[in-house]
Order: C-alpha cells, then sequence, then structure tokens
C-alpha cells in the first residue's frame, strides 16, 4: 500500500460518485489524514507504508473522508476549514461556507475605509462595524485583523454559528477582547434577528455590513448538493423573492448608523438593481453597485446621512 495507491483508491471512489473535482479533492482529504504537505506526499508517495497503527488510523479516516465526500458533503466540512482573505477559518455544517464571492465586500471595505478614517485612527473618535448575519465571522474577523476598526460587532441569529464565530475569534484575533479598554480592540458577538440583537444602549457605526440569506425559497432545492443538503437553510433562505432581509436591514439601518455612515450587502448576481431600489426608497443615497472578479453584480454600496 502506497501514497499513491489510495489516491488513485479515492480519486477513482469520487469520480464515480459523480464529485465535481474528484482528483483533487482526494488529494486534500489524503494530506489531511495523513498530516501531510505536498512536498512530504510528492517525496514519499511511492513508498510502501509501514505497518503500524498510525497508518492504519491515517488510512481509515482517509477513506472514512471519502464516504463522507461521495454523499456531497462539502470539502471544508469534512476538513473543518476553509481559507478567506488569506485567513484559515474553522467551519462546520452550521455556518455558510466562506467564500471568493465574499471578499469582494470586505476588499471594498478596506479600500473606502482606508480612504476615509485608515491614517485617523488613533487621533479621531472610535471607529465601528456592524456585522449582520455573522455566521463564521469570516467577514467581521477579516475586517478586525485588516481593517482600522476599534470596535467590530456581529451578530446572528443561530447560536451554533456564534459558536464557530467565537473559535474563530480565538483562533485569529487573540489580542482582541470583548471590552473596549482591554485589547488590540473589541470585538463582540450577539445572539439575536439582525438589530434585535444589538444592545439598546444608543451604540451607532461607522459601517454595516451583511451577507444576508438571499437566495429565493424556490431556488434552494435546485442548487448543488453540497449546498442544498449541508450548508445551514437559515443562511441561504432569502425567502420567496430573495429580497426579503434587504428590506429588513434597510428599514433600521439609519437608525444604528452615525451621520455619514454606509451600508455594503452582498447580493446574487441578478439582485442589484432590486436591492438598490430597496435601499433608495429608505433613504440611501450615493448607491453603487460594485463586481466581483468574473464581472457579475456581487455589493450593493449605500450611504446614509
Amino acid at each position: 500500500m502506497t501514497l499513491f495507491h489510495l489516491l488513485t483508491e479515492g480519486s477513482r471512489a469520487l469520480e464515480q460518485a459523480g464529485v465535481p473535482d474528484a482528483k483533487q479533492d482526494a488529494k486534500q482529504l489524503l494530506l489531511a489524514a495523513f498530516h501531510l504537505d505536498i512536498v512530504h506526499f510528492l517525496l514519499s508517495r511511492m513508498e510502501e507504508l509501514e505497518e503500524n497503527s498510525r497508518n492504519e488510523a491515517s488510512i481509515q479516516l482517509y477513506r472514512n473522508m471519502i464516504e463522507r465526500r461521495k454523499r456531497r458533503y462539502p470539502l471544508q466540512q469534512i476538513l473543518n476549514r476553509q481559507e478567506f482573505m488569506g485567513l484559515e477559518f474553522y467551519v462546520n455544517s452550521h455556518v455558510l461556507i466562506p467564500r471568493q464571492d465574499t471578499e469582494t465586500l470586505v476588499e471594498l471595505v478596506l479600500e473606502d475605509t482606508k480612504a476615509l478614517f485608515g491614517k485617523e485612527k488613533k487621533e479621531n473618535s472610535e471607529k465601528s462595524l456592524l456585522d449582520l448575519c455573522t455566521g463564521s465571522g469570516c467577514i467581521a474577523i477579516s475586517l478586525a485583523r485588516k481593517g482600522f476598526f476599534d470596535r467590530v460587532t456581529g451578530t446572528d441569529i443561530s447560536e451554533e454559528a456564534l459558536k464557530v464565530a467565537r473559535q474563530n475569534v480565538e483562533n485569529l484575533l487573540p489580542g482582541w477582547t470583548e471590552d473596549i479598554d482591554q485589547g488590540e480592540g473589541c470585538m463582540e458577538l450577539f445572539l439575536g434577528d439582525l438589530f434585535e440583537a444589538v444592545p439598546r444602549d444608543g451604540r451607532r457605526y461607522d459601517v454595516i455590513v451583511s451577507n444576508p440569506p438571499y437566495i429565493p425559497t424556490k431556488v434552494i432545492y435546485t442548487l448543488e448538493p453540497e449546498v442544498r443538503d449541508h450548508e445551514p437553510a437559515l443562511a441561504l433562505d432569502g425567502e420567496e423573492d430573495g429580497l426579503a432581509y434587504y428590506r429588513r436591514i434597510a428599514a433600521s439601518a439609519k437608525e444604528y448608523l452615525k451621520p455619514g455612515g454606509v451600508v455594503y450587502l452582498e447580493i446574487g448576481c441578478d439582485q442589484g438593481e432590486a436591492v438598490r431600489n430597496i435601499l433608495q426608497a429608505e433613504g440611501g443615497k450615493e448607491i453603487r453597485i460594485y463586481q466581483d472578479l468574473p464581472g457579475k453584480d456581487r455589493v450593493v454600496k449605500a450611504c446614509f446621512s
């Protein structure tokens, strides 16, 4: 038995099950099961594996992983990790898997806030951000790590999702605390439905971001099984027309923004004009739609006076 033999076995099993990218997925699972990087795999892939308990356990783990992937569990859930903005996030079945599309939103916020107050962060008042439907925390944590914010708040209706976000805060923001005066920055996570989770203490934010559920209910059943069957419906279902959360966010955003505050919303590629109209009806100004790398509409930005 060699690593190459195992890789071939796993690749063939995934291909027969109709799994996309079968060979690449089998390789990722093999590396994880044997705790190898690609260099050591290439150096040792043709060598006979020693018969010992450690290798036996790794082989069994690998085959179990292959079986899960055959049943179309997402690769990221099997590995419990996903890279986003150059950071490795812990994920499981309770959170939406971070996607490259969402990096468009994060990069736009970073670019805008650097221009607005990046150089003045230490001289002026506290800069704060609210992330609604935070899920794994990938948006909030990335902006806390790479941005210019003193206070970052995330909310989610799922207690299990917030457990994942808290683990990612612990892993990726070790210097941040829940006390604005006690650490490098303040990172807070609150359980509740959108703005209802935010403490009623008069706080307001410079920036509100969200990647809310935006897939119309009837469309969910047409998605790939990895998404349809294994990612949380709470993070996907935007109700009948996919726009329910945008209406709710737009209706309340101005109550939680500082004067001149900005909202950034991830959208489905065919929702730009609809979300623009929703924001405009609630007083949004200077509304712009931004595209992702493939050129599809991905983020809507609006200012509120």
